[in-house]
């Protein structure tokens, strides 16, 4: 009696694992949705709201506190969120996107502090190529100058801080093998896609109280932008990331979701608007007067883009 007990008992254990592991399945929102779509990704929510308001939303979903929109834009199917500021948030998020639902693109759009002297405030940036320019040693200074020990130099230094590339592991490669790389393509066929929209597209370059550009805002596809967990409003920095990367833009996340595109071999593509020039302007940084102009430009670009890209 007593053995049957025990056997009783074992067999009450292991089903109640075997449910919780099925109800566990059951919510699981992969399980809830199999439509393959793009993934419509902003940074924070006066961003987001440019892209809803061009979006048809028919569900909604709620993973590790954020709010999936599920619906169309420009006749493909999406899913819309926010990824939170920086470059954790975005990393975390975009991986999260990818593992529940069925992503076959992702694109960005945000706003940007500008770089490049020949670009300005309200201007849409598509680079080809983003980098995480912050992931640095910070050397030891000695009679005979900075001496970075292990760390490479590839790149020029900011005083004490010496750019490094980051190690990835991919899918599809040896297990647990790293590769060091500083710049994360976008798709080529994406690339190309943006290409096409330069010209069509009707930017906006007046902001709320009539504070308007005194130029027309255009779009830039190619060059380069690189991301690190630091706002920037400095000119002597700004003019650094210019000589140093080339750098269209810079800004605080795409980088890390250029990382995760890579890893998980996903299309991907971003749009920044530059909302400011990252300290190079003359006065107080402009952030606050032009982020909405910026949020509006950038989403303008993304939906066009949307609009000339297959698969629809």
């Amino acid at each position: 009696m007593h053995k049957e007990w025990l056997a009783l008992c074992k067999l009450i254990i292991i089903g109640a694992l075997l449910t919780a592991c099925q109800l566990t399945q059951q919510v699981s929102p992969s399980a809830l949705d199999t439509t393959p779509r793009i993934a419509v990704l902003s940074a924070y929510q006066p961003e987001l709201e440019e892209l809803l308001s061009r979006a048809e939303i028919t569900d909604q979903q709620v993973i590790n506190g954020r709010t999936y929109h599920l619906g169309r834009i420009a006749g493909h199917d999406i899913v819309l969120l926010t990824t939170g500021v920086s470059m954790v948030n975005a990393a975390m998020t975009t991986q999260t996107t990818i593992d529940h639902f069925q992503v076959t693109a992702i694109v960005f759009s945000g706003i940007a502090g500008g770089v490049n002297p020949e670009l300005n405030i309200g201007d849409v940036v598509v680079p080809a190529q983003w980098g995480q320019y912050q992931e640095q040693v910070f050397a030891r200074q000695t009679a005979q100058g900075w001496d970075t020990g292990w760390a490479g130099q590839d790149f020029g230094n900011f005083g004490m801080m010496f750019p490094q590339t980051v190690s990835v592991a991919r899918e599809g490669g040896k297990p647990d093998s790293e590769e060091s790389r500083f710049w994360f393509p976008v798709d080529s066929n994406m690339l190309e896609e943006a290409k096409k929209i330069t010209t069509s597209v009707k930017l906006e370059k007046c902001a709320a109280l009539g504070r308007c550009l005194g130029h027309e805002p255009k779009i830039a596809v190619g060059g380069n932008g690189v991301s690190g967990p630091t706002f920037v409003d400095n000119a002597e920095y700004r003019t650094w990331v210019w000589q140093t990367f080339q750098a269209d833009a810079l800004d605080m996340e795409t980088a890390a979701v250029a990382h995760v595109a890579y890893v998980n071999e996903v299309p991907f593509i971003a749009f920044r608007s530059l909302s400011d020039l990252a300290g190079g302007g003359p006065g107080q940084n402009e952030i606050d007067i032009f982020f909405q102009l910026a949020a509006k430009n950038s989403a303008q670009a993304l939906a066009a883009f949307l609009e000339v890209w297959p698969g629809k």
